[in-house]
Order: C-alpha cells, then sequence, then structure tokens
C-alpha cells in the first residue's frame, strides 16, 4: 500500500494579523425546548400561581370521599393585575383530600438532596399541610409538615426537607388537615443545591456546561421569543425584574407555533428574568448581550408593528434597560439592580435591535433607536438583525442598506445542510474590511432539513461547523462574535433540533457540536496567525480545514484543523519565526466512528475531545490526521 506524501503546512509565528476579540465566541440562550421554565430555572412545580390559560393545569385534585374539599380560583386582577389568579381550598371533613403538582414532565428529584418548598397563603383558621414527594406509584420519597396560623393579610411560610430516593418523574403531593378555608398562591419547590447555591436559583448541572465553555458572551433572551407572535405576546424586561412574585407570566410563543410538537403547558413565569441573564452572565465571565423588540412581531407570525409615531415607550424600554444594568444606584433602575442585590454595574456594552427582522419597517425602526441610542449613550454597540437567511433577496437589501447607515454589528443567521458550511469557510474572506463588524448569531448544521423533527446533532453536523468556524476565525477582524443556537433541549419537551445540550429532570449532555464550541471557546487566542498550504489558506482544499492563531499569555501557538474526508492525511506543520518549539506540543482530538454518531444522556462523553501529544522536530510537527476528525494543537514557545 503506497504511503500518502506528507502536506507541507505553514504557520508564521512572527506575523500576528487580527486580534481576536474576548467574545469570540459565546452562547445563545432563548426560552425554547423547556429551556427556562423546566430547565435552566430550577423551579419544580409548573403553574406555580395558577396564571396559566387553564388555571388548574399541572395540578390533580384528590379526594378520598366525593364532596369533602373543593376548589375555587378566584381573580383579583384590580388589586394585582400583575398576579391576579389565587385559589381558595375548603376542607370540609377529616378526609383525605389534596393537591398534586406534576412538574415539568415529572420532578427530577435526588436521594439526600434538600428541597425548598415556600407557599403564599392567608387561612381563615389552622390549616396543616402534609407534604409528600412522591414516585409515579404515589409512594412517599420525602415528606414534612407545614403548619399554617390563621391570617387576614398574605404571608409566605416555608419549610424544608429531604428526599429518600432518586425519582426523575416524582410529583409534589399536598394534603390538608383540618376543617377550614384558606387562600394559597406562588406554590413552590427548589432544590437546595442550585448554582452557587442561590435560593430559586438556577439549575447547577446546565449551568456548570455553559461555564465550561468560557463563553465570551451570552445573548438573551432569543430569539424569536423576543417579537412573539404578536406584539401583547412580546418579551418585555421590566416584566421580568422585581420580586419574582410581581412577574407577570405570559404564554410562551412556542405553545402553539408547530402543529406536530404541540405544547399546552409552555408559559413563561420568568423567574429567570433580565436580572438573573446579567447575573448569569457576570458568574460565567460572559459579556451581556440582550436583545429587545423595536416595535416588530414576528414577521413569520402576524408581522404587527407598532407606527413610528407610537415606538417611543419601546425606545424608552432601551434606554431604561442600559440604566438598569450600568446606572448609578441613585437613578431609578440602577436603584432596582441594588435592591435586587447588585449595586454595582453589569456593564453592559452592547444590545440587540430587534431579533429576526427584515425590510423597510425594520430599517425605519433601526434608525429611530440608533438615533437615540447614541445620543444618550454613545459608547454602547448595537447589533442589528439582516434577516432570518444568509442570503437573498432580504438579505441583499438589509446588508445594503445597513452598511450605508453605518451599522455596528450585523447579525447574520444560518441554518443549513452541512455542505453549505463547508462551501461557506470563505464566506468573510472578502468581506469589506472597513463595514461593520459580523456577529454570526445563530447558526447549526441541519442533518435532514430545517424545523425538521429529524434533525440530529450528529458528528457530521459537527465536523461541518467545526470547518466552518475555522474561516470565521480566520476573519477575526470581521467576525467578531459567534454562537450556536439553540442552546438547550429537554428530551421530553422540545420543539426545536438539532440543539447544542439535551438534558432530562435529572440529567444533561453536551453534543457533538457543544464540544467543537467548547474547543474553539477554550482554544481562542489572541491574534490571528497566517496558516497556509502552497501560500493559500487552507479552506476545504483536499477537505482540509484549518486556522492558526497566538494565545499570548499562555505563550502558545494554537492550530485548529479539521479533516472532512474518508482519508488520513499526513501534515508537516512548519513554524515560521520561532526561536524553537518546546517538545511535545499538546493536541485534543474531537471524532467518531461514524459520521451519523450522537452523545446521549446513556452515553454522554461518546463524541467528546481526547488529550494527547505530538513530538517536535526542531521547528516541524508531524502529525497524521485521522479520517472525518477535529484536532486542536498547541505549541509552546
Amino acid at each position: 500500500m503506497q504511503t500518502a506524501v506528507a502536506q507541507e503546512i505553514t504557520v508564521e509565528a512572527d506575523k500576528p494579523g487580527a486580534a481576536i476579540r474576548p467574545t469570540m465566541w459565546g452562547i445563545f440562550f432563548e426560552d425554547i425546548n423547556m429551556a427556562a421554565d423546566g430547565g435552566l430555572y430550577a423551579e419544580l412545580v409548573k403553574n406555580r400561581s395558577f396564571e396559566f390559560n387553564n388555571p388548574l393545569m399541572g395540578w390533580t385534585e384528590h379526594s378520598s370521599v366525593p364532596g369533602n374539599g373543593n376548589i375555587l380560583v378566584l381573580n383579583r386582577g384590580a388589586e394585582n393585575p400583575d398576579n391576579p389568579r389565587f385559589i381558595r381550598v375548603t376542607h370540609y371533613t377529616d378526609g383525605e383530600y389534596g393537591l398534586s403538582n406534576e412538574g415539568f414532565r415529572g420532578m427530577g428529584i435526588k436521594q439526600g438532596e434538600t428541597y425548598h418548598f415556600s407557599i403564599w397563603d392567608r387561612p381563615a383558621a389552622p390549616v396543616a399541610l402534609r407534604l409528600e414527594l412522591q414516585n409515579p406509584n404515589g409512594q412517599p420519597i420525602g415528606s414534612a409538615r407545614l403548619l399554617l396560623n390563621p391570617s387576614t393579610d398574605w404571608k409566605r411560610d416555608t419549610i424544608s426537607f429531604t428526599a429518600t430516593v432518586t425519582e426523575a418523574k416524582a410529583r409534589l403531593y399536598i394534603g390538608f388537615e383540618g376543617q377550614g378555608v384558606v387562600d394559597l398562591d406562588m406554590i413552590s419547590l427548589f432544590p437546595q443545591h442550585t448554582w452557587k447555591q442561590r435560593p430559586g436559583g438556577l439549575r447547577a448541572d446546565l449551568v456548570q456546561l455553559l461555564a465550561d465553555m468560557h463563553p465570551g458572551f451570552i445573548r438573551f433572551p432569543g430569539g424569536c421569543i423576543v417579537e412573539g407572535r404578536d406584539l401583547t405576546n412580546r418579551y418585555q424586561w421590566k416584566k421580568t425584574v422585581g420580586r419574582v412574585e410581581d412577574r407577570k407570566l405570559i404564554m410562551n410563543r412556542w405553545n402553539v407555533e408547530f402543529a406536530h410538537r404541540s405544547t399546552p403547558d409552555y408559559f413563561q413565569s420568568f423567574g429567570l428574568g433580565f436580572f438573573e441573564y446579567f447575573q448569569l452572565a457576570e458568574d460565567i465571565g460572559a459579556e451581556p448581550l440582550p436583545i429587545l423588540n423595536c416595535g416588530m412581531a414576528c414577521q413569520f407570525n402576524t408581522a404587527e408593528v407598532v407606527p413610528i409615531p407610537d415606538i417611543d415607550p419601546y425606545i424608552q424600554d432601551a434606554l431604561d434597560l442600559i440604566e438598569f444594568a450600568n446606572g448609578d444606584t441613585s437613578t431609578k433602575w440602577g436603584g432596582l439592580r441594588a435592591a435586587m442585590g447588585h449595586p454595582a454595574p453589569f456593564h453592559l456594552k452592547m444590545m440587540g435591535v430587534g431579533n429576526e427582522q427584515w425590510g423597510p419597517q425594520y430599517v425605519e425602526r433601526y434608525k429611530v433607536f440608533t438615533r437615540a441610542i447614541k445620543a444618550r449613550y454613545p459608547d454602547i454597540r448595537l447589533v442589528n438583525s439582516t434577516g432570518p437567511d444568509p442570503n437573498g433577496e432580504k438579505f441583499d437589501f438589509l446588508n445594503d442598506t445597513l452598511r450605508k447607515l453605518h451599522a455596528d454589528i450585523l447579525d447574520e443567521h444560518y441554518y443549513r445542510n452541512p455542505g453549505w458550511f463547508l462551501q461557506n469557510a470563505t464566506r468573510y474572506d472578502h468581506y469589506d474590511r472597513n463595514g461593520p463588524k459580523i456577529f454570526a448569531g445563530e447558526y447549526a448544521a441541519q442533518s435532514d432539513k430545517v424545523v425538521s423533527v429529524n434533525n440530529r446533532s450528529n458528528w457530521q453536523c459537527a465536523l461541518a461547523e467545526a470547518a466552518f468556524m475555522t474561516g470565521l476565525e480566520r476573519n477575526a477582524d470581521i467576525v467578531q462574535m459567534a454562537s450556536y443556537a439553540p442552546l438547550f433541549a429537554h428530551v421530553d419537551g422540545w420543539q426545536w433540533t438539532p440543539d447544542l445540550i439535551w438534558f432530562d429532570n435529572l440529567r444533561s449532555y453536551g453534543t457533538a457540536d457543544y464540544y467543537v464550541q467548547k474547543l474553539f471557546a477554550n482554544n481562542k487566542g489572541t491574534a490571528v496567525l497566517p496558516l497556509t498550504r502552497q501560500g493559500s489558506p487552507l479552506t476545504g482544499q483536499d477537505g482540509l480545514y484549518g486556522s492558526a492563531c497566538i494565545d499570548s499569555a499562555a505563550r502558545e501557538i494554537v492550530i485548529k484543523l479539521v479533516n472532512t474526508t474518508a482519508q488520513p492525511q499526513s501534515l508537516n506543520i512548519r513554524l515560521d519565526g520561532v526561536r524553537k518549539v518546546s517538545s511535545p506540543a499538546r493536541a485534543f482530538l474531537l471524532s467518531a466512528a461514524r459520521l451519523d454518531a450522537v452523545n446521549t444522556l446513556d452515553n454522554p462523553t461518546a463524541i467528546s475531545p481526547v488529550g494527547t501529544s505530538i513530538p517536535s522536530q526542531g521547528k516541524k510537527l508531524a502529525s497524521t490526521l485521522a479520517p472525518y476528525t477535529f484536532s486542536v494543537i498547541r505549541i509552546k514557545i
């Protein structure tokens, strides 16, 4: 068998080019696929304040004697428009009577974990609640008894108890002891071990997966969630801050988006709101990138718009958000931030105007938003939409128009097949170097087609994304941010595939795409270095893709190489402009036995990086890239 001739690859270590911004590789969060309630937000009770369209959705009444108790749903809209409903429970006899809550496709309960129960109540007489965590057969796996004393005013009572068994599909049962009437609202249950042990906080394993990526930014809260199906359904950040019990729940627009994935119990409680997003960004060392509605609902749905003469409240929301994030505590919104526990500013530097809008009506709104924001906050950089596609009439119009208007950052989206990603590794090689910067705001290779239930986060898709990302890195002077989308998906409650991270009520895992993103983000370097073969960048010749950068802090050269072929490829990597190479180089290899291979809950790291080393010879490294592999090589200089 004839051995293939090794290809010569050159890295010019003494010719650093464009700086790679710390924000280069980030994450995109949207409340789709149960990413917030039932996902990142660790609340276990669904419809805790009875504000769903069906007020008792998620709740089941239990009675051992017919007629020994009842529930009345009351509405105090005039008194409390943001949280109008509560329930009045009447227990007539001593027979068993109670309510259970099913959670979000069940409740994930862990043996030995402490759970914190809280409830807002107004009892007319003493009432005791028998609290039980139950398995699907109704057997207790943790219990407590909470006495509610009579009160004419609403009060919050709490108790904690420990689970005795691990169960992925548990429920919460509340039994009523004693006869009488009690008003109840905001019935809540959280695990003790949230992220950073914050009461009412975030699910720790999911945040850890994000923190491990070391993202440069986090975009929130979406996505189409920003627009809403109509403007009444849009995301309004001011309704997501302040006391949790005062935040106004709305229907999640993904509740009714796809007939084939109907999710009638999908709402937004906003327990995960803008304060928590900013706090999360700070926790994981990421720049916050909030996206605000620009007076336009989703153009795929109603395409409802606010007339320009009526746009001022939307602009004021943008100005007030900057004050909330950065303002002094003496200001109205900076004071609210401080009252919520964060007197220091969040150091907001950028903001998105609209999500995936297009057409002249978007340009019209872009102009008035930009004029108002820049007049008061000239240093805030604005991210602007180029529509839902990377080409075509909508894209061409916005790309041309926004460039003429000297927009700061253009947000490009690409949901395409793996072949598109391979063919577009050179997309930015010929962009105007003096024009707006690019945010690759949403991208994911589709194994089937967009919106297909058959899309899989397989190795072929991840490998194509890695090849494409070498082109983003090579053009870091133009592309300053990039993020895969969507981020999260619950295995029992998803609407869209593929996704970066999957989870059930107890477990979670990163897909092959996740590990590609993580390898880029953990090895981003500080400046681009020329990497060439026969004088040209490595952009798919013989199925090879590559980029290189220098990590000045670590004094290392970082090389990323992708072999998209079924054949091994031998390389001689020559390092020009270095005095010596410390041997051996460190390498991280990502591969799979099959292109359709995927990670799963039961085998979460089937496709994950494997560390190895590569010996050097003077200023050269000899490496053979196995078929269908993504390699990161770090060389100390």
